[in-house]
């Protein structure tokens, strides 16, 4: 399905966005993906699927930039863009936050995906496809996550108002907001009890897998999600 094309991926290493990279691989695409501590499981994929990985921390607003340089040198151009990274955060309320974790989080939630769509707006090749990874956390709202949530409400604002002004060029502009989807950084911010609960809220009674979500981006950077833009596909179970 996507044979000849040519992705980037962001925080591919882990949960979510390792499961993007494998099935963007299986579905013929050749695709670089970024991450920023997690150098073992990054080889692993590398080995496994034939990915490539950069490594870029993205709370650096520079290293966007670095990133998705090196990733088009190695690619040759660009059709599809996934911004996934989404870096690990204490639960803390608002009065407790302090500025640079709030300044952590919106450079790497919004600010760097801010610069990665800029750079595919230079250059991604006509009929691209750009899937932006938010949350459920922003129509359903939670205490003590105030930074993350915030970050990913731009990231969703960022969505729209590109696929309004990349449309003419055939290129698509789309969120994926996941509910509870059991990976390593929902387990580092929930207890067992909140996990529980997450699932039986749901119709379908279990927490997401990342190839849950997996399967909606690979729809939507496929040929048969060339009809949908500005859209948010909230993969949640049912949770909303």
């Amino acid at each position: 399905m996507l044979k000849g094309k040519t992705a980037v991926v962001t925080g591919g290493s882990r949960g979510i966005g390792r499961a993007i990279v494998e099935r963007l691989r299986r579905e013929g695409a050749e695709v670089v993906f970024s991450y920023a501590s997690s150098a073992d499981a990054a080889r692993e994929i590398e080995a496994e699927v034939g990915a490539h990985p950069i490594r870029a921390e993205l709370s650096d607003p520079a290293e966007a930039e670095r990133l998705m340089a090196e990733a088009q040198e190695h690619l040759g151009g660009l059709d599809i863009l996934v911004n996934n990274a989404a870096p690990t955060f204490a639960l803390t309320t608002i009065a407790e936050t302090e500025l640079a974790e709030f300044d952590r989080i919106l450079t790497v939630n919004a600010r760097s995906a801010f610069l990665t769509i800029r750079h595919a707006a230079r250059s991604m090749r006509d009929g691209g496809r750009i899937v932006n990874v938010s949350t459920a956390n922003t129509f359903r709202s939670s205490p003590k996550i105030a930074p993350y949530a915030a970050s990913k409400g731009a990231l969703e604002q960022l969505t729209r108002v590109a696929a309004l002004e990349l449309g003419r060029r055939g290129i698509t502009v789309n969120t994926v907001s996941p509910g509870a989807t059991d990976t390593d950084m929902l387990r580092h911010t929930a207890d067992q009890p909140i996990l529980d609960a997450a699932a039986a809220m749901t119709p379908l009674g279990r927490l997401g897998e990342p190839a849950d979500v997996a399967d909606v981006v690979a729809f939507l950077v496929g040929p048969d999600g060339r009809w949908m833009t500005g859209q948010n596909l909230r993969a949640t179970g049912g949770l909303a």
